[in-house]
């Protein structure tokens, strides 16, 4: 079997490669490239460990650019959404578009399997038919992070530890004397590296000030320099007194933050949404069905699954949670699992 494993030089991807040499296969190694040129991301560190990973398990390794790819498709997506006044989520793009799609079309077409250091599992039903699964690890549960993948991506994609606990992982490269065995999870957009999220955004929209406004009384409270530096449900870097306040909603024609004070204030809740673009991984299990049918979803990355209910209108979904939800921002994914939180379906965009 030719497998390729991508190996980022973090613990989950290491432990990948041992993992794979355990049932007798060598794969071929490869270190993707995708940050900014400015970023400090690849970093010299990840390349040395990837190197040494290969090198201990007698893998060919290969570093590829994916650069150019990244900024045309993710880079882009991410700016054009939160000059829209959406909220994006660069982590799910990144993986469908270059993890699993420019790199296949480049290199993972020369390989039979692709293997990733997800959080997942894959779910085979009798007539042969694959499903994203989630991972033994609730607390690092990645499904939701590949809920736009495709199945023929699917399809050619192992996570070898899915069945296994991030402690158990450690443990494993602790074992095996693996240089990232202690090394701490990445945190954040993983093109940006050590550029401040605001800086990113600031050198591609700039800023245009604006008013904060209360929205239970219309009183003006302050000036922020812009929407796009603002999501819903935010409460910090807002500069104001009195607090806690968090943004609950966005007027983007007029440049206007609304705010709510408060602690737990209930305009930051939503109870239902309406999604778009709906995508199935591997078919669209509801089919044409009238009335509601039972989910379990996840609107944020979180251990916790919410109980709800989807009906359908024509190419619109709309779903109703069973309790009420912080921060349903739109522009991010809602993601549809069955009531056994076990079968990650696939997602749509709230709007």
């Amino acid at each position: 079997m030719n497998v390729a494993a991508l190996v980022s030089g973090g613990v989950d991807s290491s432990v990948v490669v041992y993992k794979l040499k355990e049932q007798g296969i060598t794969p071929t190694v490869f270190y993707i490239m995708i940050g900014m040129d400015d970023s400090e991301c690849p970093k010299e560190e990840d390349i040395e460990i990837t190197s040494f990973v290969a090198k201990k398990y007698g893998c060919k390794m290969e570093i590829v650019n994916l650069q150019k790819e990244y900024f045309d498709s993710v880079v882009k997506y991410t700016v054009d959404t939160v000059a829209a006044g959406l909220t994006p989520n660069p982590d799910i793009m990144c993986n469908r578009l270059i993890k699993f799609g420019a790199f296949n079309d480049k290199w993972g077409k020369d390989f039979d399997i692709i293997a990733t250091g997800h959080y997942c599992n894959v779910w085979q039903r009798e007539d042969g038919k694959k499903f994203l699964a989630t991972a033994k690890d609730p607390v690092k549960d990645q499904t939701d992070f590949l809920a736009r993948i495709t199945y023929s991506q699917l399809e050619k994609t192992i996570f070898p530890i899915g069945h296994l606990d991030k402690s158990e992982v450690r443990q494993i490269a602790i074992d095996e004397k693996l240089p990232s065995a202690k090394r701490k999870d990445s945190q954040g957009i993983c093109f940006l590296g050590k550029i401040n999220y605001n800086d990113f955004i600031r050198r591609y929209l700039g800023e245009r000030e604006g008013d904060i406004i209360e929205l239970e009384t219309g009183k003006k409270l302050g000036k922020h320099k812009g929407f796009w530096f603002h999501t819903i449900g935010q409460r910090k870097g807002l500069g104001l007194s009195g607090g806690p306040w968090f943004v609950v909603k966005k007027d983007i024609p007029n440049n206007i933050l609304y705010v709510s004070q408060g602690y737990d204030p209930i305009t930051q809740y939503g109870t239902e949404t309406d999604l778009k673009g709906m995508h199935f991984i591997t078919e669209d299990v509801f089919g044409d069905f009238e009335g509601e049918k039972e989910i379990r979803l996840k609107i944020r990355h979180t251990p916790d699954f919410t109980k709800g209910w989807i009906s359908k209108n024509e190419d619109t979904y709309h779903v109703r949670f069973d309790t009420k939800l912080q921060g349903v921002a739109q522009g991010q994914y809602c993601v549809i699992y069955d009531t056994d939180c076990r079968l990650c379906y696939g997602s749509g965009m709230i709007i």
